[in-house]
C-alpha cells in the first residue's frame, strides 16, 4: 500500500496512535505532501519544541520508504477538477487540503487523515 499522510495523521503516528502506526507500518511507500511538511514546520515554529520536532521530522523524512510530494503542472489539473467537483456541490474546504487531495489523486495514493472534509472525495481511498 502506498499512502500519503495528512498533517493530523503524521501527528497521530508520532503520538503512537494505533490506527496510524498500523497504516504506516504496513505501507510500502509513505508520502508527505509538501503542503503537510509546511504545515508541520509552521506548527513547530509557533510552538515551544521547534528544534526537537524538526529533528524528529527530518529523521522520518530520511527513512528509505518516505518521500515528499511536490505539486507540479499536472497537479494543477487535478486541483481544478476537484475544485469544480466541490463547487458544483456547494462545498468548500481549506485550500491546503485541496492541494493535498490533488496530489493524492495524481499519484494514486491512499490518504491517511482524520479530516472529515476529505469525505467529499469518494475517489480518494482512506486509511
Amino acid at each position: 500500500m502506498r499512502i500519503a499522510l495528512d498533517t493530523n495523521a503524521y501527528i497521530d503516528f508520532m503520538r503512537g496512535r494505533e490506527r496510524q502506526v498500523t497504516s504506516v507500518s504496513a505501507a510500502s511507500q509513505i508520502w508527505l505532501p509538501l503542503i503537510v511538511v509546511g504545515e508541520l514546520r509552521a506548527g513547530f515554529a509557533a510552538g515551544t519544541r521547534q528544534s526537537p520536532n524538526a529533528a524528529i521530522l527530518q529523521r522520518f523524512l530520511n527513512r528509505p520508504r518516505v518521500g515528499i510530494l511536490a505539486p507540479d503542472e499536472q497537479s494543477t489539473h487535478h486541483y481544478a477538477a476537484l475544485y469544480v467537483s466541490l463547487r458544483s456541490k456547494g462545498v468548500t474546504i481549506p485550500t491546503n487540503d485541496l492541494w493535498i487531495a490533488a496530489l493524492v489523486v495524481q499519484h494514486d495514493l491512499v490518504l491517511c487523515s482524520s479530516d472529515a472534509h476529505f469525505d467529499h472525495f469518494p475517489q480518494i481511498p482512506r486509511c
